[in-house]
């Protein structure tokens, strides 16, 4: 029954890779040769991967500089500086386009949009090597130092080669976001793959445009994912014991004090303080009109499909989950790790997948809330997966085993036992989900019934018709949502850092 589930949960993860392979071979090569070799593909393509190249090096860039500041040298106040650095997370990226469109209305450019993105993805490369960091030996570095080599030449060839899984995966994570990215590109009218199937699909509706060009999207996620594996290697750097962690020395500033505390001030400025100055400005201009009522009914919908997509995505995480761990095996590895394609598949694709087969198998679910929560479920399913697989780790069989033997009943141990043990996991899983439901925008766009209205659709429509007073409080209120998922990425992460 267990299995059964979980070969029924990966099937609906790869439902969206299928139905583009599948309309691949259905056109035919002269029918993807017509569609894609195209000079407005080119364009798009060219679009699309000079921005990806543009961010990966700018958040890379402020990602290791922030974090090597804050964990390496003496700079002051490197807890605060630490949560202020991870808060622009809980600002969705059509946000900081929002807030900074409707301040300086000329930054639809090239460089604008380089800028908006970089200013909300640098976290995700921030994070990942601030663990990193943490988890070097100092060892290396104080015999580095002591061998005569600079700040520089230690940061350059003794931390940087160790950071350098930590690095490329928060660059993997920057480029597959940014190859998702939808609200924020439109707004800012910069044209790439996922604007273009948006505009392609409002034309044309079910038109082979749209899927063409999903199925060329796609393929870019495919070879970023493949890059990536290929540039991390096997080469791996560990400690050579397990004993007590040597303190870190931090590199004193001295003189350079004041110009880094400038540095972080002006990242942590345009990035944090922009957007929520612009939504505190734009919501005092839009005061006297707002619409408690509608505000009110569009928040409760929200998290009623946040809460019904959390419940729903973390209960079918559980077979997959389990068996991860209890059953391991080639089949249980492949039907855990099916799950997490889906997630790596812009969410603009996956909706565009879910209408066609909807409209083509099931007219009757076309515009439901059904297949809103089947795309929610597709998309965040991994969020759930490893929290659950981390429970399941965590709790010993030794219990079940021994309720099995004094002859309690397998619904009884479920009941008394498994979900008890598991209530941690499954409940941090559940909150990952709900936050990520609350702020997600393109899917919701295409298969919300009609006349259902999220905070994030509600936004966007106002924002569109340019009504930015108007379009501030829904942002302020998703803002508010998502700032607990902030808090649980930099708690953990505070600890161990002094002032």
């Amino acid at each position: 029954m267990t299995v059964a589930l979980a070969v029924a949960v990966a099937a609906l993860a790869l439902l969206p890779l299928g139905y583009i392979v599948w309309y691949a071979f259905d056109l035919g090569w002269s029918g993807i040769q017509e569609l894609v070799f195209r000079p407005r593909v080119g364009e798009l393509l060219w679009n699309t991967t000079r921005l990806v190249l543009g961010t990966v090096v700018a958040c890379c860039v402020l990602g290791v500089g922030a974090a090597w500041l804050v964990e390496r040298t003496s700079v002051p106040g490197r807890r605060i500086w630490h949560v202020l650095l991870v808060a622009p997370l809980a600002v969705p990226a059509f946000v900081h386009s929002f807030a900074w469109i409707s301040l300086l209305p000329g930054l639809d450019t090239y460089a604008g949009a380089l800028l908006v993105v970089t200013l909300s993805y640098f976290p995700f490369v921030y994070l990942p090597v601030v663990a990193a960091f943490r988890g070097l030996d100092p060892a290396l570095e104080d015999t580095a130092r002591g061998l005569g080599l600079s700040t520089w030449a230690v940061f350059r060839r003794v931390q940087l080669p160790q950071l350098r899984v930590a690095l490329l995966g928060g660059s993997l994570l920057v480029a597959l976001h940014l190859l998702a990215e939808f609200g924020a590109l439109q707004m800012l009218r910069y044209p790439t793959f996922t604007t273009a199937i948006y505009d392609q699909y409002q034309a044309t509706f079910n038109g082979p445009g749209a899927t063409t060009l999903a199925g060329v999207l796609v393929l870019l996620c495919l070879v970023l994912l493949l890059a990536e594996i290929r540039l991390r290697g096997r080469r791996t750097y560990a400690r050579g014991t397990r004993g007590a962690t040597r303190p870190v020395r931090p590199v004193a500033l001295r003189g350079l004090t004041a110009p880094a505390l400038l540095g972080l001030a002006v990242l942590v400025g345009l990035s944090l303080a922009v957007p929520l100055g612009s939504l505190g400005y734009w919501m005092a201009r839009g005061a006297s009109a707002l619409d408690w009522n509608l505000l009110t009914s569009t928040t409760g919908t929200t998290l009623g499909l946040g809460a019904t997509a959390a419940v729903l995505t973390t209960a079918m995480a559980l077979p997959a989950g389990w068996l991860a761990v209890r059953a391991r095996g080639r089949t249980t590895t492949l039907l855990e790790r099916s799950t997490y394609l889906g997630s790596s598949v812009p969410g603009i694709v996956v909706a565009l997948a879910l209408v066609t087969i909807s409209i083509r198998a099931t007219p009757w679910l076309y515009q439901t809330v059904p297949v809103l929560l089947a795309a929610y479920a597709i998309l965040f399913l991994p969020r759930a997966v490893v929290t659950v697989r981390s429970a399941v780790e965590q709790a010993p069989p030794l219990f079940d085993d021994v309720a099995a033997s004094l002859g309690s009943s397998a619904l009884d141990r479920l009941r008394r036992i498994t979900l008890p043990l598991l209530a941690p996991g499954i409940g941090a899983g559940a909150a990952l989900v709900f936050l990520a439901v609350v702020t997600e925008l393109t899917a919701t766009l295409l298969l919300a019934p009609t006349g259902t209205r999220t905070l994030a659709t509600a936004f966007w429509s106002a924002s569109s018709s340019l009504d930015y007073g108007a379009a501030a409080p829904y942002a302020v209120v998703m803002v508010l949502l998502a700032a607990p998922a902030t808090v649980l990425l930099s708690r953990d992460a505070r600890r161990g850092l002094t002032t």
